[in-house]
Protein backbone atom coordinates (compact mmCIF):
# COMPACT_ATOMS: atom_id res chain seq x y z
CA UNK A 1 0.00 0.00 0.00
CA UNK A 2 1.42 3.43 -0.92
CA UNK A 3 2.53 5.45 2.08
CA UNK A 4 2.95 8.84 0.41
CA UNK A 5 0.17 10.51 2.40
CA UNK A 6 1.38 9.00 5.68
CA UNK A 7 4.85 10.46 5.12
CA UNK A 8 3.39 13.77 3.94
CA UNK A 9 1.47 14.05 7.21
CA UNK A 10 4.50 13.07 9.31
CA UNK A 11 6.89 15.42 7.50
CA UNK A 12 4.54 18.37 6.99
CA UNK A 13 7.05 20.80 8.57
CA UNK A 14 9.86 19.58 6.30
CA UNK A 15 7.64 19.92 3.23
CA UNK A 16 6.70 23.45 4.27
CA UNK A 17 10.33 24.42 4.94
CA UNK A 18 11.53 23.21 1.53
CA UNK A 19 8.58 24.78 -0.27
CA UNK A 20 9.32 28.10 1.42
CA UNK A 21 13.07 27.89 0.76
CA UNK A 22 12.66 26.98 -2.91
CA UNK A 23 9.40 28.80 -3.67
CA UNK A 24 8.23 25.60 -5.37
CA UNK A 25 5.95 22.73 -4.36
CA UNK A 26 7.53 20.00 -2.26
CA UNK A 27 6.06 16.49 -2.37
CA UNK A 28 6.70 13.07 -0.90
CA UNK A 29 7.59 10.59 -3.64
CA UNK A 30 8.36 6.89 -3.83
CA UNK A 31 11.92 6.55 -5.16
CA UNK A 32 11.76 2.78 -5.52
CA UNK A 33 14.14 2.36 -2.58
CA UNK A 34 11.92 4.25 -0.14
CA UNK A 35 10.23 7.61 0.19
CA UNK A 36 11.83 11.05 -0.06
CA UNK A 37 10.82 14.67 -0.31
CA UNK A 38 11.18 15.98 -3.86
CA UNK A 39 11.28 19.49 -5.29
CA UNK A 40 11.44 19.97 -9.07
CA UNK A 41 13.38 22.79 -10.75
CA UNK A 42 13.95 23.99 -14.31
CA UNK A 43 16.04 22.05 -16.83
CA UNK A 44 14.99 18.64 -15.48
CA UNK A 45 16.76 19.22 -12.15
CA UNK A 46 15.38 18.14 -8.82
CA UNK A 47 16.14 17.86 -5.13
CA UNK A 48 15.62 14.79 -2.95
CA UNK A 49 15.69 15.02 0.84
CA UNK A 50 15.59 12.13 3.29
CA UNK A 51 16.53 11.44 6.88
CA UNK A 52 17.59 7.79 6.65
CA UNK A 53 19.77 5.72 4.32
CA UNK A 54 16.77 4.21 2.54
CA UNK A 55 14.50 7.28 2.52
CA UNK A 56 12.22 8.85 5.06
CA UNK A 57 12.15 6.96 8.33
CA UNK A 58 9.00 5.83 10.12
CA UNK A 59 10.23 6.43 13.67
CA UNK A 60 11.30 9.77 15.13
CA UNK A 61 13.95 8.11 17.32
CA UNK A 62 15.40 6.32 14.30
CA UNK A 63 16.47 9.40 12.34
CA UNK A 64 19.97 10.16 11.20
CA UNK A 65 21.12 13.35 9.56
CA UNK A 66 19.09 14.90 6.77
CA UNK A 67 20.58 14.33 3.32
CA UNK A 68 19.78 16.77 0.54
CA UNK A 69 20.83 15.71 -2.97
CA UNK A 70 20.51 17.71 -6.18
CA UNK A 71 20.19 15.80 -9.44
CA UNK A 72 20.21 16.44 -13.17
CA UNK A 73 17.63 14.20 -14.81
CA UNK A 74 18.63 12.47 -18.03
CA UNK A 75 16.50 11.15 -20.85
CA UNK A 76 18.82 8.53 -22.33
CA UNK A 77 17.90 5.78 -19.87
CA UNK A 78 20.99 6.14 -17.69
CA UNK A 79 20.92 7.10 -14.03
CA UNK A 80 20.33 10.73 -13.17
CA UNK A 81 23.51 12.69 -12.44
CA UNK A 82 24.19 13.67 -8.83
CA UNK A 83 25.24 17.34 -8.89
CA UNK A 84 25.63 17.99 -5.16
CA UNK A 85 24.78 16.43 -1.82
CA UNK A 86 25.05 17.49 1.79
CA UNK A 87 24.15 16.10 5.20
CA UNK A 88 23.32 17.89 8.42
CA UNK A 89 21.24 17.34 11.54
CA UNK A 90 18.86 20.09 10.38
CA UNK A 91 17.11 19.90 7.00
CA UNK A 92 17.47 23.59 6.15
CA UNK A 93 21.20 23.50 6.94
CA UNK A 94 21.65 20.48 4.65
CA UNK A 95 19.73 22.40 1.97
CA UNK A 96 21.99 25.45 2.38
CA UNK A 97 25.14 23.32 2.23
CA UNK A 98 24.02 21.50 -0.92
CA UNK A 99 23.23 24.75 -2.71
CA UNK A 100 26.49 26.34 -1.57
CA UNK A 101 28.31 23.35 -3.06
CA UNK A 102 26.49 23.42 -6.40
CA UNK A 103 27.03 27.17 -6.74
CA UNK A 104 30.73 26.88 -5.84
CA UNK A 105 31.13 24.21 -8.51
CA UNK A 106 29.41 26.44 -11.07
CA UNK A 107 26.76 23.82 -11.81
CA UNK A 108 23.68 25.93 -11.05
CA UNK A 109 22.17 27.58 -14.12
CA UNK A 110 21.30 31.25 -13.88
CA UNK A 111 17.71 30.76 -15.06
CA UNK A 112 16.98 28.78 -11.89
CA UNK A 113 15.62 30.45 -8.78
CA UNK A 114 17.87 32.69 -6.78
CA UNK A 115 16.99 31.66 -3.24
CA UNK A 116 18.98 34.21 -1.29
CA UNK A 117 18.87 37.20 -3.60
CA UNK A 118 16.55 40.09 -2.98
CA UNK A 119 15.31 41.82 -6.08
CA UNK A 120 14.28 45.28 -5.00
CA UNK A 121 11.47 47.08 -6.74
CA UNK A 122 11.22 50.76 -7.37
CA UNK A 123 8.25 51.76 -5.25
CA UNK A 124 8.65 55.44 -6.08
CA UNK A 125 6.17 56.28 -8.74
CA UNK A 126 6.19 59.49 -10.63
CA UNK A 127 2.89 60.99 -11.61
Amino acid sequence: MPRTQEHADRYRDALTALAAATQRPANVVNTGAGYAIRVDFEYNRYLLASNAADGLTDAAEDTSEWRVSLYQGVTDGTSDELLAAAEHAWLVDAFDLAFADIRAEGKWQSADASFDAFNSTDDQSTT
